[in-house]
């Protein structure tokens, strides 16, 4: 029994999605969407290019966007708070 809950537990970390968000502290989309990642248990990395250049100019490079919540799920690329869109990406129920 042991046995099969460690590899249960092995296969849900190998298929959660690596989520990344460019966001500033004054920006209540990007609030709103770090919570929504809370809510639902998402592990996510922030980047604040309010006070990191080189990530803002990363976000700026890799989206063409200097607006923020910039939000990668793996490869896939969302400006602004999609709720719908994120959910769909994580496979998260609405």
């Amino acid at each position: 029994m042991v046995y099969w809950l460690a590899l249960t537990n092995l296969k849900q970390t190998s298929e959660m999605k690596k989520v990344v968000i460019y966001s500033t502290p004054t920006c209540a989309y990007c609030n709103a969407t770090k919570q929504f990642f809370k809510d639902n248990n998402v592990e996510f990395e922030n980047f604040d290019v309010s006070t990191d250049i080189a990530k803002r100019e990363e976000m700026s490079e890799k989206s063409g966007q200097m607006g923020v919540p910039v939000i990668f799920v793996d490869n896939e690329i969302v400006v602004g708070f999609d709720k719908p869109k994120l959910s769909e990406l994580l496979g998260i129920s609405q």
